[in-house]
């Protein structure tokens, strides 16, 4: 099963292709510094509340990165270390576990540093080792003032990262339906559900109770402690938006300059997330559509049409394997994440169309984090273990069908499958949620640049609005951009661009509510 949740590593490739332009201008802006000043590596003055000084006054062994799964040794100029910080935060002296950093220091000149920008690249799940040197070019202004870093989270790759499952059991459950037609079809997909959170529980033990997203902001603040920084700048897309406003409201003194980018609604439980999604991917859909001159409405049913058949009879592909339904709907969702994949979408359905489902599947392929020779990646296991230790709404397959009208309405081709999501995800999960919704208010805080985009497939740029209204009044400042894709900044809008360098470097806040067309 795949939940099309924030952020993907493949997602991620295909967005940073587009790279970033900008300049550092701004209009109708009004100005406000923010308190902290560009000398940021003093000891801090405020600490996580009863952690030990063996935590917050660790040295980091800063040294040579190594190759990871994901991508090969990063460049000379990046380092990796390891960060100790407590299992449970309820005991701050016990157990600990380690989180893999990495950074490169700012390549400007030392006095004209401000600091640390901590990196979150989403998934949940996403591993910020492995995608920060890759987007270094997407933020080259900002390294000359910032070290780039970022980490692997709790319960992700090199952080204690959690293995659900084997490649062969992951290859075989590709057949399981992921939008069950009958009673036999549900049971194998419950049935699904329940034998991979027990594989989830066998291999994290207790760290699956210990791997929220409360638990990473407050692994957050103490990096920022460790790496000497007053405040926390921070620069957080797609789920890292709501890891960012969950560490606001933990921390508003210590926040800094904090930019949200492709922005998950916080006022949404699971059900409401799924319905956000299913609106986004029609919308992008829909404009993709356009773009090919065909009708909206008749376009997708032709497409939910071909899920059909194949639903039906799953095609054959080049690799012997067969596309199933749920593959093929996995496929079309990875090109709608930029729209630099349009073509490559068009040219797959038309395969698929014609019989053949090599091409959606090697795009399905691709968001699995499955590699030519069978290998698949950890970040779904990883996605999955945060988001149902966060996420306490766990509706039942009946309570589900009783939704599916709606979902099916708001989109004829991804409305099925991702309203079957909120039964199956966390079906008899091994341990309860947390909440409903994070809580992100942050009243004191400094302001923090809040970056939506209306034509958002995975993140609805409402949701923007939404984060903006929930930090609180003068503490959430909106930017919209009318464009296409996961996420705005360095995506292509000089306005976008400059407006959040002209934040992060100046201090210089925008007008809520702007827009870049």
């Amino acid at each position: 099963m795949t939940r099309f949740t924030r952020w993907t590593a493949a997602a991620a490739a295909a967005l940073l292709v587009a790279g970033c332009g900008g300049g550092s201008s701004d209009d109708g802006e009004d100005e406000g510094k923010n308190s902290d000043s560009p000398s940021a590596a003093a000891p801090s003055s405020t600490t996580s509340s009863g952690l030990p000084a063996s935590l917050t006054s660790q040295k980091l062994d800063w040294g040579r990165c190594k190759a990871t799964s994901d991508s090969p040794t990063p460049g000379d100029g990046w380092q990796c270390a390891t960060l100790k910080v407590p299992l449970d935060y309820a005991k701050p002296a016990g157990e600990t576990i380690g989180l893999a950093l990495i950074r490169s220091k700012t390549s400007g000149d030392q006095s004209d540093r401000i600091g640390s920008l901590l990196f979150n690249f989403g998934g949940p799940g996403g591993s910020g080792v492995s995608s920060m040197p890759s987007y270094e070019s997407a933020v080259g202004q900002l390294h000359e003032r910032y070290d780039l870093v970022s980490w692997d989270p709790r319960g992700v790759a090199a952080s204690e990262g959690v293995r659900c499952r084997s490649d062969k059991n992951i290859q075989a459950a590709e057949s399981v339906d992921a939008t069950p037609d009958d009673a036999a079809e549900e049971t194998a997909f419950l049935k699904d559900a329940t034998d991979f959170g027990k594989g989830c529980e066998k291999a994290a033990g207790k760290l699956l109770s210990h791997v929220s997203t409360t638990d990473t902001a407050r692994d957050m603040d103490l990096m920022r402690q460790v790496l000497g920084d007053r405040k926390m700048h921070y620069f957080g897309i797609s789920y890292g938006t709501e890891l960012g406003g969950v560490y606001a409201h933990l921390f508003p003194k210590n926040v800094g300059r904090l930019v949200l980018d492709a922005v998950v609604d916080p006022s949404a439980d699971t059900v409401g997330h799924a319905k956000n999604q299913t609106l986004g991917f029609q919308r992008a859909l829909d404009n993709y559509l356009k773009s090919t001159g065909q009708d909206p409405k008749r376009g997708s049913q032709k497409i939910a049409d071909l899920l059909d058949g194949i639903d039906s009879k799953p095609l054959p592909t080049s690799s012997g394997r067969k596309l199933t339904q749920t593959l093929a709907l996995t496929g079309i969702v990875l090109p709608l994440y930029s729209e630099q994949g349009w073509p490559t979408l068009t040219s797959a359905l038309n395969a698929a169309e014609d019989g053949d489902g090599s091409e959606l599947l090697s795009l399905a392929d691709g968001y699995n984090d499955r590699d030519s020779s069978g290998n698949y990646g950890t970040t779904t296991h990883s996605q999955r273990v945060i988001s149902c230790l966060d996420d306490k709404q766990r509706p039942t397959p009946e309570e589900t069908k009783k939704l599916l009208t709606e979902f099916e309405k708001i989109s004829p081709v991804f409305g099925d499958f991702l309203g079957w999501d909120t039964a199956g995800w966390c079906h008899d999960w091994p341990v309860a949620g947390q909440y409903d919704n994070p809580e992100v208010s942050a009243p004191g805080a400094e302001p923090v640049l809040v970056v939506g985009n209306t034509g958002d497939p995975a993140t609805p740029y409402e949701g923007a609005r939404k984060m903006a209204d929930e930090l609180g009044k003068g503490v959430g400042v909106e930017l919209t951009w009318k464009g296409e894709g996961h996420g705005a900044y360095g995506s292509g809008s000089d306005c976008v661009d400059s407006t959040v360098n002209g934040y992060l470097l100046n201090g210089t806040v925008p007008k809520d509510g702007k827009v870049c067309s």
